[in-house]
């Protein structure tokens, strides 16, 4: 796939390339699935994506592989664990906020049926489907990533800011943000 146009974001390191050839932007409309990059995104605040997905796995495992219901039940003795644990983001801050987060994501399920039905609502259940043309053009947050980060902070949630919750929401491809000169921009 040497002829391949990518978006330039995501050249240079193997980890990158497979993940926005594979997940970013692709619509995900499971509960779980939305869970983790809530969590993910949030540990990502003030650092490099790469740092986040080179540590993904260890997420997995220390988030018991994103259950919310699992983590919700952590406890201080857990969460101090967490903050030993050199395979993630040691930040008390952004592990308890993850705790918080899980119990909040209940509510929003339990509240909604689904929290990703939900999620998708804040752009009325279909993707956003931008023309980028250069990668200077992406934006970091929008009018509906603002709205869905104040419901959130609403709800108790915690590191869910305008950009966070944009890089969530192209993510999980409620927004496509791929380049229009990108392969994926179509097949998303």
């Amino acid at each position: 796939m040497t002829d391949v146009i990518r978006c330039g974001w995501c050249l240079g390191a193997e980890t990158y390339t497979r993940y926005h050839d594979e997940e970013w932007g692709v619509p995900l409309r499971d509960d779980r699935g939305q869970f983790e990059f809530l969590i993910l995104e949030g540990a990502q605040a003030g650092l490099s994506w790469s740092t986040i997905l080179n540590k993904r796995g260890n997420y997995r495992r220390a988030f018991a592989d994103f259950d919310p219901e699992k983590v919700a039940r952590f406890t201080d003795s857990r969460i101090e664990k967490l903050l030993a644990d050199p395979g993630i983001v040691r930040n008390r801050l952004k592990v308890n906020a993850a705790v918080n987060n899980a119990r909040r994501f209940l509510e929003v399920r339990d509240k909604h049926g689904s929290f990703s039905e939900w999620i998708w609502s804040f752009v009325d259940g279909k993707p956003i489907r931008n023309a980028w043309r250069r990668l200077d053009q992406i934006p970091a947050s929008s009018p509906k990533s603002d709205r869905l980060a104040k419901e959130l902070k609403r709800l108790g949630f915690k590191f869910v800011g305008s950009t966070i919750i944009y890089a969530h929401m192209q993510a999980t491809g409620m927004i496509n943000d791929h380049l229009v000169t990108c392969f994926r921009h179509r097949e998303v």
